[in-house]
């Protein structure tokens, strides 16, 4: 057995490595002109087919070769159809949910990934709503295929799709407490024995804090 695990962590009785990371903080504004690629013709495309984009769109971010267009939650459904009908957008590949204890306000995210199969393009969407009022519009209507995502979504991070034709839990049994892909849901557990040996649940192995 080593005491060294990856990236270089020693000494910290962490052998997963993960002590040795070094984190750089995202930028949180608008990325600036041009940004490459087809970003600045969909930008455009869709300014000019949508005339409240200014109002609609929060911010654009270009960062690792992917654009994300952040959305005000009200206007979600309207920039989606957009997309969609005029921009050529027609598949959204589900709907992925975030958890942001730390941001105020904004504290759970959706994450949306657009692929245009006429112009082989790749965008996404990203809404911000706060733990206190959990709610976007459901876009089962604008892609059906979202469906059962925004009831994972719903089921492991909490957020409401409002409209969702029949939003209830999809992995977790109906009764069940709590959302277990939060940040602040207790990793619980039970003990696990061995041979000669007894490992505990994950929430008392070791604090990372």
């Amino acid at each position: 057995m080593t005491d060294q695990g990856m990236f270089g962590a020693r000494g910290t009785g962490d052998t997963s490595g993960y002590g040795g990371l070094v984190r750089t903080a995202a930028s949180t504004g608008s990325s600036e002109r041009p940004y490459g690629s087809y970003f600045d013709e969909v930008a455009d495309d869709l300014e000019r087919a949508y005339p409240l984009f200014s109002e609609a769109i929060e911010r654009v971010v270009v960062d690792r070769g992917e654009l994300t267009l952040h959305v005000k939650r009200d206007k979600l459904v309207e920039v989606s159809m957009i997309l969609r009908d005029t921009l050529k957008f027609e598949m959204c590949m589900g709907v992925s949910g975030v958890h942001y204890p730390a941001d105020s306000g904004r504290e759970l995210h959706a994450v949306y990934p657009l692929l245009s199969i006429t112009n082989n393009r790749r965008i996404r969407l990203e809404v911000s709503v706060p733990d206190s009022d959990a709610h976007i519009p459901s876009l089962v209507e604008v892609w059906a295929g979202n469906n059962w995502h925004e009831r994972e979504t719903f089921d492991m991070f909490g957020i409401i799709f409002d409209g969702h034709p029949g939003l209830t839990r999809i992995l977790m049994p109906d009764d069940w407490q709590g959302h277990p892909q939060r940040k602040d849901y207790s990793l619980g557990g039970i003990p696990v024995e061995y041979k000669g040996a007894t490992t505990p649940p994950p929430s008392e192995r070791r604090n990372y804090k």
